[in-house]
């Protein structure tokens, strides 16, 4: 077997269609882009998004203004009022926090928030902490930390 002995398989080359050959030919004359208009000119044709003068629907939507920052930290919110449910001097730590279904996604870090009181001592250790909150913790008698 020679190089000049090697073919293709049967059905693997097609020959292209050889466009506006005279008005015979299947794609001939008008070589399928109809008569006149934007679609019949060379580089015609609306864009993508183009709706015919309505105004475009990318346009309308509202969340394409402005900018996520990439490097925002979403944390999970607890207020003082959701720590009710714990006992006096017992540890509020995200674990413990998790078994009590007051943080949603357990991966994110978490806040403690200053809405409401507290009247018992907690071990409160949470990511971040709100100064009036870690004053109220303070004054009931508890201890604050926070985790790294």
């Amino acid at each position: 077997m020679d190089l000049h002995d090697l073919k293709s398989n049967e059905g693997a080359k097609k020959s292209r269609i050889r466009k506006a050959r005279g008005t015979g030919g299947k794609r001939g004359k008008t070589a399928g882009r109809g008569i006149k208009g934007q679609g019949a000119r060379a580089g015609g044709g609306a864009g993508l998004y183009h709706q015919g003068g309505n105004l475009p629907f990318f346009r309308k939507l509202p969340f394409k203004r402005g900018f996520t920052p990439p490097n925002q930290v979403v944390y999970n919110e607890v207020n003082l009022d959701q720590l009710e449910g714990f006992r006096a001097n017992s540890k509020v730590n995200p674990e413990t926090m998790n078994e009590a279904r007051l943080i949603r996604k357990p991966d994110l870090p978490i806040v403690i928030l200053g809405r409401g009181e507290v009247k018992k001592a907690l071990k409160v250790s949470a990511h971040r902490i709100t100064k009036g909150a870690h004053s109220k913790i303070e004054a009931a008698g508890g201890t604050v930390e926070i985790i790294e």
